[in-house]
Formats: C-alpha cells, structure tokens, sequence
C-alpha cells in the first residue's frame, strides 16, 4: 500500500524559497533528509517564488525544468522539500511521468525504516495511513469515473469507498492498540511519580547528539549515528546522582523543522513521557551555524505536545567541533543551572551536568515541618500524595508534627489551596 522508495533510486531534489531568502543550510539539511531515507540525488532545481503555484507549486517554467531534468538524468524519483496537496501532487506525477514525493511523504518514509519497536512500526504507520487517506486516488486513476451508460460504468467510485473503508478501520485498530501502550506508559510514569523517581527527558533537533549523551550518561549502547532520526524508539535508564538519589532519563526521537502534524499527532504517547517530564535537557548542536533557529524549532514543537512551559536547561553539545570551546557550565539570575557547554563524544563537561543536574533538583526541592491539628487531615493525606514524608509523630491533641520534602513549585501551588498551610509551619 505504501509506495516507498528502493535504496539508491535515483532523485531529482526541488528546492523553492517562498517569499523568503534563499537558505544554504536548509537546502543541505534537505539533501541530508533524501540520503537518510536511501536515495541518490543526481540534480537539484532550485529557484524562488512570492507564493506557490495553486496548480503545480512551483509555476509552468520550472515545473519544464524539472521535467528535462528527469528525463535528462533519468530519475524515477521527485522529491519537494515542500509540503504538496494531494492534487499538487498528482498534477506534477502527471507532468513529470514518474513518482512525486513532498517533504512530509519523505520524512515518514525515514521514520518507517528506523522504527524497530512494536510501538514505533504502529505509530510510523498511523501516520503514513493519514498521510495516504487524503491520496487515494492516484492509485485507481484508471478506475474513475468513466462516462455513464450501460457497459460504461467503472467501479473506481465503489473502489475508494472501499479502500476509505478498510483505511478508517485499520486506523481505528492501530489507535486501540496504541490506547493500551499509552496506558501502560501511564502507570510506569505513575509508579515513578511515587516512587519520587524525577524524569529528566532529553529533547533537540534531530542529530543534535542526544543519544551520544545518553549513552554517555547511563553506559547503554543506545543507537546513535551520524545521521536525521536514529532514534525513534523512546529508551529510559536510571542514573545515579552523588548525593541526590537517582532520576529516570529518557531518550526521545529528534525534532525537525515543518515536523508533520501527522508525527505529531501519531507520537502522542511517546511524546508524552517529554510533557510530563520533571526537566527537559534541550540538547543542541552548538557547530551548527543555525543552532538558534533549531532551539526556536524545538520549541515551538514543545508548545504543540504542551511541554513548553516545563523547566529546561540547554545541553550545548559537540564543542569539539568548535576551535577554542571549552567545557562551561552557565547560570541564571536564579542562582540555578540553564546552560551547559560540553562534548558527549569524548566525555569532556558531561561531569559539569551531572553537578547541574544534582544542584537543580537539590533547589528545586524544599523541606518543611509542620503541625497539623486533628482536623487536617485531608491535608495531611496531600502531603503524603504530593511529597515525600521523612518524619512523622503523634502530638497529644490527635495531631501530628511532619517533617516532608517536595518540590518548590508543589509546594507553593499547595499553599495557594490550603490557605491554612504557612500557618502550620514549625519556625
């Protein structure tokens, strides 16, 4: 059903600026993309446009361009670094006489061959049943509509409705099946949250790093590579922090620039262990010249899952690629750890956000005593679910005295509930 590209099939890539200035980077991150998902690029058609072409996207001239350039080279393949309409895109297989693939066909094609788990191969192909549904018809060209009378009449209408069909109820199958791997994530997530476990989750532009930096944080053998999307597949560890216990680390799939709403939407339960992390380690790629633009990326695809609000602190990694970079570890106004300078390849400041990590989550934690009367105990019983109790006694009246731990923003949420809290407190 899905009609992915052969490994080395030759590609004419199509690169068009709208309304904006042409951009090196974004052109060789896109040639990266076609090579990641096992093509072999032998042109490129570049050029500029103030708006798309309703029709073919990128007018008559260079929709001629490219048509020579495919017949010319002898490409089976056409990949936009665009996002096309499905009418878009029958149009230009029609006018190129070969296979038409957009920015978000291309990008789901990459993560159908990284997935390895049976969660990831589920979600990949939600989002490819998605993408498909609204593309149909260009698999059953020559079934539609023919002309009416008797002997005349084609089954292509019957035969949409049907594949419509099947389509709807292999998504509905997937979604129930994803349902029941969301709710066990949910109660291992509940567990930790008991357990007083924090989850720090790693987040970044894809190849920024983030699993080198796993790796080299929990001594796993996690994938990782030199290339857009070697993970896909969420990974936890345990890490151990001197002084402070231990958190759970998670390893998430990379963000990218024009991300498909299509992933978005079909990662939602591995995307959840990031929105309901206790910190976000935002890795970035600090040799990139467009590192700025891959932080505002990144977080505008927080803001989509929720996650933006979540506290973060920037991981600036690969600084051996940088002449005269040396490990750093920067402050806030705060007081607390925000940015981090270090190389996860050779292991150069990974001890400096090992200290980061152990003095966020010292700060971040307050330790309080307090007295409650006999009447508090609804209070008593928050305190419980919400924090760690380290001690705790009978007084006389039928109260009690505690002694408990938890984090700052719990806590000043729950004194903003409990009006009578602050008056408790033992000085």
């Amino acid at each position: 059903m899905f009609d992915r590209p052969k490994i080395g099939e030759k590609a004419v890539l199509v690169h068009v600026d709208i309304g904006t200035r042409p951009d090196p980077d974004e052109r060789a991150e896109f040639e990266e993309l076609a090579l990641s998902a096992g093509a072999r690029p032998v042109a490129t058609v570049m050029g500029s446009r103030r708006s798309p072409d309703p029709r073919l996207y990128i007018g008559r001239g260079k929709a001629e361009e490219v048509k020579s350039t495919v017949a010319g080279e002898g490409a089976e393949l056409v990949i936009f670094n665009h996002p096309l309409s499905p009418s878009q895109e029958r149009n230009l297989e029609r006018e190129f006489e070969c296979r038409v693939v957009d920015r978000t066909g291309l990008i789901l094609d990459i993560f159908a061959q990284r997935a390895r788990s049976f969660e990831g191969k589920l979600q990949v192909e939600l989002a490819q049943l998605r993408h498909l549904s609204t593309r149909l018809v260009r698999g059953w060209t020559h079934l539609e509509r023919q002309k009416g009378g008797i002997g005349l009449r084609g089954p292509g209408e019957t035969q949409l409705e049907t594949d419509r069909r099947l389509l709807n109820n292999r998504i509905s199958q997937i979604r129930c099946r994803l349902e029941k791997v969301e709710s066990q994530r949910g109660q291992g997530r509940r567990s930790r949250s008991k357990a007083e476990v924090p989850t720090v989750s790693l987040v970044g532009y894809t190849n920024a790093g983030k699993s080198t930096l796993f790796n080299r944080l929990t001594d796993s053998d996690v994938f990782a590579a030199d290339q857009l999307f070697a993970t896909l597949d969420p990974t936890l560890r345990r890490v151990e922090l001197p002084g402070r216990g231990s958190l759970v680390l998670a390893d998430t799939v990379g963000f990218i620039s024009q991300l498909p709403h299509e992933l978005v939407s079909a990662f939602k339960s591995t995307l959840q262990e990031t929105a309901e992390a206790s910190l976000l380690l935002h890795v970035v790629d600090a040799a990139s010249p467009q590192r700025a633009v891959c932080v505002a990326e990144v977080n505008d695809v927080l803001q989509q899952i929720g996650a933006d609000e979540l506290p973060q602190i920037e991981v600036y990694n690969k600084i051996d690629l940088m002449e005269g970079a040396g490990p750093n570890l920067e402050r806030g106004e705060d007081g607390l750890p925000r940015r981090v300078w270090l190389s996860a390849r050779d292991g150069t400041g990974v001890e400096l956000l090992l200290q980061a990590l152990e003095e966020y989550f010292h700060q971040a934690h307050v330790r309080k005593q307090l007295r409650l009367g006999p009447a508090d105990g609804r209070m008593r019983a928050r305190l419980f679910e919400l924090g760690k109790v380290i001690m705790e006694q009978a007084t006389d009246d039928g109260g009690w005295e505690l002694e408990v731990e938890l984090s700052r923003r719990v806590f000043e949420q729950l004194s903003r509930q409990e009006a009578t809290l602050e008056q408790r407190l033992i000085a």
